[in-house]
């Protein structure tokens, strides 16, 4: 069996607040960031039903990961999604707060 190859991320210092922003207005993102904050461990995406095919999760994700605002990690034959809450608490005190906070 191949070992999955881990994904590239930005560092902290590389998260830009316009990258952040645009990753959070789509709506599926938004729901997909809402279902990763219930879920401080993690969970592979493909157990989330939000009624959309795997190529465009994969393309959300892809997306989130890229602005900074998840960590997609390699496990076994699966890839675990958590909420860089870290990072994005330290960055932009409170904008994750007010986005989980914002009526749907």
């Amino acid at each position: 069996m191949v070992a999955m190859q881990a994904l590239p991320h930005p560092e902290r210092d590389e998260i830009r607040i316009e990258a952040v922003l645009h990753a959070l207005a789509d709506p599926v993102r938004l729901r997909i960031v809402r279902e990763l904050a219930l879920r401080p461990d993690g969970v592979s995406c493909g157990l989330m039903d939000l009624g959309i095919s795997a190529s465009t999760l994969t393309h959300h994700v892809r997306t989130l990961r890229e602005a900074g605002v998840v960590f997609v990690t390699p496990r076994g034959t699966s890839r675990i999604s958590s909420l860089r809450r870290e990072d994005l608490d330290a960055l932009y005190p409170g904008l994750l707060n007010g986005v989980l906070a914002a009526p749907r």
